[in-house]
């Protein structure tokens, strides 16, 4: 599936350039935007792959626009800008900010960026996939602990026999080991 990617810089002719290079590499430009207002207007409505996002535009500049985009949607971006200062890169840090372009740019550096750019941002999203299953298996396992110790301190029985029962019970009730630790403790309030 060809990648969807939003062109956010206000000088037309280097918009028109980039989205040639891109094209010619089979990624599929969802839209266009000359100001910060519309990039962020074109990332709600698109919701690209990535980003290219020019940091001095009119209206909203590029950071706070891709600000904007991070706490709303966690979209890449990759920053283009004809400044190299330090000042700039210092204040380009943010999460979602993938990379960093420098005026002119070239199809031989445009490219490889583009395509680091959306395997950091897929290696990004699969790390976060796995930190939220991982905190909501915690949060399961804590809600069957405690419904376990309710158990052994109202039957007076071993934590092994009161796994089993609640094992037991789930598979007899057809539900859920955590559906059942919810039960339990609702039980006990």
């Amino acid at each position: 599936m060809r990648k969807k990617i939003l062109i956010a810089e206000d000088e037309s002719l280097i918009r028109m350039d980039i989205k040639m290079m891109l094209e010619d590499h089979g990624y599929d430009v969802v839209g266009e935007a000359g100001d910060g207002d519309r990039a962020i207007e074109l990332a709600f409505l698109h919701k690209p792959d990535l980003i290219l996002m020019d940091i001095k535009m009119p209206k909203i500049n590029g950071l706070q626009a891709s600000q904007i985009i991070a706490n709303q949607l966690d979209l890449p971006v990759l920053i283009i800008t004809a400044y190299s200062q330090k000042e700039f890169i210092k204040k380009a840090q943010q999460d979602n900010i993938v990379g960093y372009l420098v005026k002119p740019i070239a199809e031989s550096n445009l490219i490889p960026a583009v395509e680091i750019a959306l395997h950091q941002s897929g290696k990004a999203k699969r790390l976060k996939e796995d930190i939220k299953n991982a905190k909501q298996e915690v949060e399961k396992r804590k809600l069957i602990e405690r419904a376990k110790g309710i158990l052994m301190q109202m039957e007076q029985i071993t934590e092994e026999e009161a796994f089993k029962r609640m094992r037991d019970s789930s598979m007899t009730r057809q539900m859920t080991m955590e559906s059942l630790a919810k039960e339990i403790i609702a039980q006990q309030k």
